[in-house]
C-alpha cells in the first residue's frame, strides 16, 4: 500500500486572511480622522469667539500714551567718514581736496541735478557730460547703482 504524504496548506489563504483584518482597521480609521477634524473646527470657533470676546474689551479702555524715548542722534559709521583722496577725473567735479565718501556722493549729485543730467524718461539712469564720462570709464549713460561702483574707483 502506497502511504498518502500529508498536503501542506497553501500560504495564499493565510495572506488573504490577514490582508482582510487590515482593510477593516483602515475602514475604522475613517470615522476617527472625521471626529479629528470635527474637533479642530470646533477648537478654531472657540478660539475666534474669544479673539472677539478680546477685541470688544480693548475698545472699551482708553489707551494710555505711551511714553517718549528721548530721540538720540545717531553717530555715523567712522568709515563712511574717513577723507579720501580723489582722482583728478573726478577732482573736476567735487573739488581736489580729500572728502569722506558721503559728501563725494553728495557733491556728485548736486553737480547732476544743476546740469539736468538725470534722464527724463528713466530717472534711474544718468546721461554723462564729457567731465562725466571720464569718471565713468567713458560710457555715456549709467544707472545710479552703476555711477557709486565706477565712484569708489576714483577714491583712495
Amino acid at each position: 500500500m502506497a502511504t498518502k504524504k500529508p498536503v501542506a496548506k497553501k500560504a495564499a489563504p493565510k495572506k488573504a486572511a490577514a490582508k482582510k483584518p487590515a482593510a477593516k482597521k483602515a475602514v475604522a480609521k475613517k470615522p476617527a480622522a472625521k471626529k479629528a477634524v470635527a474637533k479642530k473646527a470646533v477648537a478654531k470657533k472657540a478660539v475666534a469667539k474669544k479673539a472677539t470676546a478680546k477685541k470688544t474689551t480693548k475698545k472699551a479702555v482708553a489707551k494710555k500714551p505711551a511714553a517718549k524715548k528721548a530721540k538720540t542722534k545717531r553717530a555715523p559709521n567712522p568709515a563712511f567718514m574717513k577723507a579720501m583722496n580723489i582722482s583728478p577725473a573726478l577732482a573736476k567735479i567735487v573739488g581736489s581736496r580729500p572728502l569722506p565718501r558721503t559728501e563725494v556722493v553728495k557733491k556728485l549729485w548736486d553737480y547732476i541735478k544743476k546740469n539736468r543730467l538725470q534722464d527724463s524718461g528713466n530717472k534711474r539712469n544718468i546721461n554723462a557730460d564729457s567731465n562725466l564720462r571720464d569718471v565713468f570709464g567713458g560710457k555715456g549713460t549709467v544707472t545710479m547703482f552703476e555711477m557709486t561702483k565706477l565712484v569708489n574707483k576714483h577714491l583712495s
